[in-house]
């Protein structure tokens, strides 16, 4: 894990030595003044060497100018240094996200995700830059200290400090591990606690349409409740732990007072040395201050790390070892005994199991059915945004997981039933189908999907901001935008789930028109409730818990009058 955290180093290593070298030289600078002190008090000011006094209190002055540069290099550029890890880290965390299966995304909370890229490296971006430093100039302080101590003082009095220091790091690693163990707990907690924040704002219309705002604060309440927990346990393993290590300060204190003492006592050691000695401990002291002030931002910044390569080490979607080359497809569409499962911790859902199906280039082929039948898990498959677990699926004829993802999804189109729309304009929106189109071309796909009027009349026009996820849109708007996006992207193969289930009757049939154009020449899978909608599609599967119960044309499977004649009855009550 360490020598993991040190890789992000690598590529800002001038630095990072840059860093160390001006926190080493600052340590040193800290081990002059214990040395000044004694031969002031030894010789310069007994012996009236009012010069060589002098001499020395200006080096001192010199000596703490150098450090003061020093310091703005180390908290200036080291903070640099933070930032771009921390930068680096984010986009390699944001890269991964996006190569991550939808299984993922259907486990994980979009508020605990956001807890990871935002809290946890924030933490392990202070950690880049005061972990190594702040570790590298205490030891440096400590380790100095010790051998000027034996030289310049008295190598006895310097085992009173190492008697006692291992005992401190005995302790220190003990009191670590509760203090680890609390603190992942808090960042789990705190995570929930965004991921609530995260779904209550996101469904506050919900939450006051229905009087559910009450709830909506008690659920809060519970999370917020877990994390006050968590958080006061991380407090409590804190509280030990600094504790303990003020105590073992106190008593390398008392060590030195009480050893130098008895030292001058028996006119082993002058007062010069016994004050210089006080320096070196209290010198060894701050280090190991500053090492216990920042234990808590190394362990939250080390759970955040951990945290961060949690997410790093699940397998992205995986790609074919040699993926055939895909240009554009023609549109052959062929299920070969396809079995597909959702499964978590608890259970397994199989929807689809051992099904097969043709859907013919140019064709429209209609999926009907209760829900739960697996209709829109089965247009999922198509561009891979699930893996089957058994059979096949083919378009030309080739395997899509022979395929690179990138070149299946670029022939397929979707309209789905629930539309997202980015924080941004309208252009932004539809432009997203294809990159880098034309002013002209999205004002065509537009027209095409029936929303140029309504774009034109705003104050803004295709500039105008939609507000998150859409939000200042009607549901019909946001649809047709979403259409107007799939007219743009022109693929071979479209995929229509629910693709005009959020529009008025008048705008559904425009629409429905628009959509039988986009069709022609191409190959089409509709998934609708309003049978109104796919009378002219070519095939219409029925389909149920126990696969495809029906399959013919519209007026085949009305005179058949099963369960296609069923739902077509169900809909017109």
């Amino acid at each position: 894990m360490i020598k993991r955290f040190f890789s992000y180093y690598r590529p800002h290593k001038k630095l990072f030595i840059l860093d160390l070298i001006c926190s080493f030289l600052i340590a040193l600078c800290n081990l002059f003044y214990p040395f000044v002190t004694k031969q002031v008090i030894n010789f310069y000011a007994p012996n009236r060497m009012l010069d060589m006094l002098l001499v020395w209190c200006a080096a001192l002055l010199c000596i703490y100018l150098v450090k003061a540069a020093l310091s703005f290099i180390v908290q200036y550029w080291g903070h640099v240094l933070g930032v771009k890890i921390q930068g680096d880290m984010r986009e390699d965390f944001f890269r991964h996200i996006e190569t991550l299966p939808f299984t993922f995304f259907d486990d994980n909370k979009t508020g605990a995700i956001m807890s990871r890229i935002t809290n946890d490296l924030f933490d392990v971006s202070e950690l880049a830059h005061h972990g190594p430093e702040d570790t590298f100039t205490s030891v440096v302080t400590v380790v100095g200290a010790l051998v000027l101590m034996c030289i310049t003082v008295n190598p006895w009095l310097s085992l009173v400090a190492l008697v006692i220091l291992p005992f401190m790091l005995w302790f220190a690693v003990r009191a670590r591990r509760n203090l680890r163990i609390a603190s992942r707990k808090s960042r789990e907690e705190m995570a929930e606690v965004n991921a609530e924040v995260e779904s209550s704002v996101s469904g506050i219309r919900v939450a006051k349409a229905y009087n559910a705002s009450q709830n909506e604060i008690d659920k809060f309440h519970k999370s917020n409740g877990a994390f006050m927990k968590a958080r006061a346990s991380a407090y409590k393993a804190m509280g030990v732990f600094f504790s303990g290590m003020g105590l073992f300060n106190d008593i390398l204190y008392l060590a030195a007072i009480t050893a130098g003492g008895l030292f001058l006592y028996y006119k082993m050691i002058d007062a010069g040395e016994l004050a210089a000695y006080i320096l070196y401990i209290t010198m060894m002291i701050n280090p190991i201050r500053t090492l216990v002030n920042i234990f808590e931002q190394i362990q939250n910044g080390m759970t955040g790390f951990v945290r961060f390569t949690e997410i790093m080490d699940i397998p992205g979607e995986s790609e074919c070892a040699d993926p055939v080359p895909v240009g554009e497809l023609k549109g052959d569409i062929l299920y070969e005994n396809v079995t597909f499962s959702y499964k978590n911790k608890d259970n397994v859902n199989t929807v689809i199991r051992d099904l097969s199906l043709e859907v013919p280039f140019g064709h429209t082929v209609a999926l009907v059915g209760p829900s739960g039948g697996g209709k829109t898990t089965l247009c999922h498959l198509l561009p891979r945004f699930y893996e089957i677990e058994s059979g096949k699926i083919t378009i030309d004829g080739i395997d899509i997981r022979n395929m690179r993802r990138s070149d299946l999804r670029r022939n397929v189109g979707i309209v789905a039933q629930d539309v997202f729309l980015f924080g941004g304009s309208i252009r932004d929106n539809i432009e997203y189908g294809k990159p880098g189109a034309s002013d002209e071309e999205i004002i065509e796909a537009a027209k095409k999907a029936n929303i140029h009027e309504f774009i034109s009349g705003l104050p803004d026009g295709y500039d105008t901001y939609v507000g998150e996820r859409g939000v200042k849109l009607s549901g019909g708007q946001k649809q047709r935008i979403s259409i107007a996006r799939a007219f743009l992207k022109d693929p071979p193969i479209l995929v229509l789930d629910e693709a005009t289930s959020a529009l008025d009757n008048i705008t559904e049939l425009q629409i429905q028109n628009s959509l039988n154009s986009l069709s022609k020449g191409r190959t089409t899978l509709v998934v609708a409730h309003r049978l109104s909608t796919i009378k002219n599609a070519d095939k219409i599967i029925v389909l149920g818990k126990d696969g495809i119960i029906e399959s013919g044309t519209h007026d085949e499977l009305m005179e058949l009058k099963g369960e296609y004649y069923r739902l077509s009855g169900a809909v017109a009550e």
